[in-house]
């Protein structure tokens, strides 16, 4: 049967990881699922949670980094440890509902895609109003990308990215924070793969909710844009 791989970056999210695990063991999805948690060295009591998780469920696998490098080395550490046929990234926060991996791994399971990308722009799906400045220096950032790469994407900075493992074992990625975005986007636009959208619903959460992602990573996303337009 075909496995999928699910690899989530953890970083302080005790209030909502069992409750994003639960969800993800529940979805239905006819696949074989191996859930890969990976720990940026939470100091709020997730990684006491995580060990419980992983010694709850057979199909949960905990990894636990000694320091705190950022998503990007996070996933990084979770794609080589993946042992599925797919790789899909959910964030560790409940902003993207599991329910939604049949819509995003059909491209590739019906064999039209080797990436698909979630879209929180393209409608359909339900979607939290918050932020207008993110939602502006998303679509800016997204445009610039595109504009070095020649893709149409709609929402480069999506969390919900999926992988024929494969294409992401064997993409080399340097970024240890938010550039990972634009990076993994420019490297797999460089390598010619079939990528595909999908809509998605998207249930944001506010910085009193926990939400980490700020300005400063923007200007780190814009800079990855120059670095990968004309470097591998």
């Amino acid at each position: 049967m075909t496995k999928l791989s699910i690899v989530i970056p953890v970083y302080n999210e005790a209030a909502t990881i069992s409750q994003l695990v639960d969800m993800v063991r529940a979805v239905e999805i006819g696949l074989d699922k191996e859930i890969i948690l990976v720990d940026d060295y939470s100091n709020d009591g997730t990684r006491e949670v995580l060990q419980q998780l992983e010694a709850t469920h057979p199909n949960v696998i905990v990894l636990l980094q000694e320091v705190n490098q950022g998503k990007g080395a996070a996933l990084r550490r979770g794609f080589e440890t993946a042992t599925g046929d797919i790789v899909l990234i959910q964030d560790a926060d409940l902003e993207y509902d599991p329910k939604e991996y049949p819509r995003l791994l059909a491209p590739i399971l019906e064999g039209h895609a080797d990436v698909v990308y979630g879209s929180r722009f393209l409608g359909g799906g339900a979607h939290r109003v918050v932020y207008f400045w993110h939602y502006l220096g998303n679509k800016f950032l997204t445009t610039l990308s595109n504009m070095t790469t020649n893709l149409n994407l709609t929402d480069m900075e999506v969390c919900y990215k999926v992988f024929k493992r494969e294409v992401i074992q064997n993409i080399p990625l340097r970024e240890n924070r938010f550039g990972f975005e634009v990076e993994v986007t420019a490297k797999i636009a460089r390598r010619k793969f079939k990528i595909y959208e999908v809509p998605i619903s998207y249930y944001g959460r506010d910085y009193a909710e926990g939400k980490k992602i700020g300005w400063r990573d923007g200007f780190s996303a814009l800079r990855c844009i120059v670095r990968y337009a004309f470097a591998d």
